[in-house]
């Protein structure tokens, strides 16, 4: 607004450092598909409208990125595959046409787990490689909306411009790698923000929601992709989007939950911090509840053979004619939700019931539910995972411990960064509230910011304000 610098200035930064960080040892793999005149056009239109004071919104002139897995014009939708997308896209998601009538240049789409079947975002195809993590390049990023996690935190950290990136959370998608490269993550309530235009992968448990590198960005972008989408079913019955109270002084009268037998089962230096940032918001006047979780195996179960269950449905044609494309772990996830029958899928959906209940009885005493984001940092690339990509299932599992209930029962879930590990990597807190309650993830979220005395900037860094 100032004038100091324009739309058009901050992208030819961005093409310089896209131009940079793919020809980089090793190279980000960040965002994988980019075009430099379509930036440029963008960003043009965007620095006329400032010229003219008529500005569309707070994003016009912001820097965002997409996940794979979404339609955008002119890109290829591959959603991590090298099979998919084989034509450039004619028509966009409904999450891009909302960013590009918001003014936002869409800056590329950003790198992804293939098909969002695991939480490294290892994928080793030629068209991909494994992004790297901001703090600890030969560490990953956390999936699988993992090249939006490393560029919302790579470029313009300390500037106060971060670009925005969008993911979809099926199983922690959003939150993982948002943790694992310290930066906030939310996904939205299901049905929230439109998944039209986006692969169809799990359609009981994928989310949409803004990865961005603070909570007052994520709120802005949440107030402008929140709302009913006549072409996705889901949300067509929610209530209005509102920011009511995020700015609240302290969190007087709030009653935060937290299961203890559940929040402590991760590793000692993350649990050090979160019991910490638990302290902290006591301090700012909100009352800790404990509250018993109910049925969590249980639950860890029945959202795994849900979303393979919808996965392999839908993945059905793939698996039988681009078997031999497929990276070896998605080969692996889909032959193993073949094992689940019709019966399992109704066990877990009965489940799924169960746990609905029981946080609607949970949610009449408690505004939200505490837990940390990962019980862990995030692991490290070894050599043959760039080659044949990387299976582990028991990190998977663990990985997502604190993600599941969010995605099966399709509450919200926010996860905000609090500290680091002694080697350097990220540490963040999440925050789960009733449905259509993101506003209250968002003011406890902006007090969890506070607690954090130190930002550390990471390894691989842009200033695209330069």
């Amino acid at each position: 607004r100032s004038g100091k610098l324009t739309p058009s200035q901050v992208a030819k930064n961005i093409i310089a450092v896209l131009e940079d960080c793919n020809k980089s040892t090793p190279p980000l793999r960040a965002i994988v598909q980019w075009d430099q005149e379509q930036i440029m056009l963008m960003a043009e239109a965007s620095t006329a409208r400032y010229r003219n004071k008529c500005t569309l919104s707070y994003l016009d002139g912001i820097p965002v990125c997409l996940k794979e897995e979404f339609k955008v014009v002119p890109y290829h939708h591959r959603a991590g595959t090298v099979y998919l997308g084989t034509e450039p896209e004619t028509e966009d998601a409904t999450v891009a046409k909302k960013l590009r009538e918001a003014g936002a240049i869409i800056i590329g789409v950003s790198n992804m787990h293939e098909l969002g079947t695991g939480t490294t975002g290892c994928n080793p195809n030629r068209y991909h490689k494994i992004p790297r993590n901001p703090y600890k390049p030969n560490h990953f990023t956390g999936g699988s909306s993992s090249g939006s996690a490393a560029a919302a935190n790579v470029w313009g950290f300390f500037a106060g411009l971060c670009p925005v990136a969008i993911g979809t959370d099926g199983g922690g998608s959003v939150r993982i790698p948002a943790s694992f490269c310290g930066v906030v993550g939310l996904k939205g309530t299901f049905g929230r923000i439109s998944c039209h235009g986006s692969l169809p992968l799990s359609y009981s448990t994928v989310s949409a929601g803004p990865i961005c590198t603070s909570v007052a960005d994520a709120a802005i972008v949440y107030s402008i992709l929140a709302e009913p989408d006549p072409l996705y079913p889901y949300g067509l019955k929610q209530p209005k989007a509102t920011l009511s109270g995020m700015c609240a002084s302290d969190l007087k009268g709030l009653k935060l939950g937290v299961d203890w037998t559940f929040f402590e089962a991760c590793d000692a230096e993350v649990l050090s911090i979160c019991e910490k940032a638990v302290e902290h918001l006591q301090s700012l006047g909100a009352s800790i509840v404990e509250v018993s979780l109910p049925e969590m195996e249980e639950v860890r179960v029945a959202h795994v053979i849900c979303i393979l269950s919808e996965m392999r449905d839908f993945l059905q044609p793939d698996f039988n004619k681009h078997f031999q494309e497929m990276n070896l772990e998605t080969r692996a996830n889909l032959a193993l939700a073949s094992q689940f029958t019709a019966l399992d899928y109704i066990t877990a959906n009965r489940q799924r019931t169960r746990s609905m209940r029981f946080l609607q009885e949970i949610f009449t005493t408690v505004n939200c539910i505490l837990t940390p984001a990962v019980p862990c940092t995030a692991p490290r690339i070894f050599e043959s995972d760039l080659l044949t990509g990387s299976s582990d299932m028991t990190f998977a599992v663990r990985s997502m411990r604190f993600m599941q209930l969010a995605n099966f029962t399709g509450i919200p879930g926010l996860v905000v960064p609090v500290g680091y590990s002694t080697t350097g990597l990220p540490i963040s807190f999440q925050v789960m509230a009733k449905w259509w309650d993101e506003a209250v993830l968002l003011r406890i979220g902006l007090k969890l910011e506070q607690f954090r005395y130190q930002t550390k900037k990471p390894s691989i860094y842009y200033d695209i304000l330069a």
